[in-house]
């Protein structure tokens, strides 16, 4: 029979997304075996995070301080807006492309069922920094499942409500994708939202 201790970190690693019970079992047993200078370390850095950082009050992504330094930045575009679902989509944003425009981020996207509304999201604070008027365009890059999709209708509205330009990130075909085996909800999707090819 193991540990209560052995069960407990056992039990800890399943938190994780993605990982099960086998999965959470090797991760306990190779810190235990192999790592535990780095298991401190890890359990460290999780309790000073856990304790440090929390949202910025702009734009609600993770943050040690209250504004957090893209909001503060005096070189970022603050007549962009960029809605995005999670603090890793930011982060994909930022990788990806030239943006430097601002973020709001949303921690989620609107789903009744499971008790995830308008206020969940933040969404008061968004139409309070929208009816600032500096904000002129919100760019919305939600995730195009059907929540994102109505989470996008939702942010839309809300945008045009206070006289700002919504805008839609582009879905459909993939870069380097070949039509034959693209999905058919995503050609579709793709074909209906085509755009005129620019000079």
């Amino acid at each position: 029979m193991s540990s209560r201790l052995l069960e407990q970190l056992i039990d800890a690693f399943r938190v994780l997304p993605g990982v099960g019970q086998k999965s959470a079992q090797r991760m306990a047993y190779h810190v235990l075996e192999r790592e535990r200078s780095g298991g401190q370390r890890l359990s460290d850095a999780l309790a000073e995070a856990i304790e440090k950082i929390g949202h910025c009050v702009r734009c609600r992504d993770f943050s040690e301080t209250e504004v957090c330094a893209t909001c503060a930045s005096g070189s970022r575009d603050a007549h962009l807006l960029c809605a995005v679902e999670s603090p890793a989509d930011r982060l994909a944003i930022e990788q990806a492309t030239g943006y430097r425009g601002l973020y709001f981020i949303l921690q989620g996207r609107l789903s009744p069922l499971d008790g995830i509304g308008p206020r969940e999201l933040g969404l008061d604070i968004l139409a309070k920094r929208l009816a600032e008027g500096e904000v002129q365009e919100l760019i919305i890059a939600t995730n195009p499942t059907v929540e994102g999709e109505a989470t996008a209708h939702y942010l839309a509205q809300l945008a045009r409500q206070h006289q700002v330009r919504p805008s839609r990130l582009a879905h459909g075909v993939p870069l380097g994708g070949e039509l034959e085996y693209v999905d058919r909800g995503t050609l579709s999707h793709a074909f209906g939202s085509r755009s005129e090819v620019p000079q």
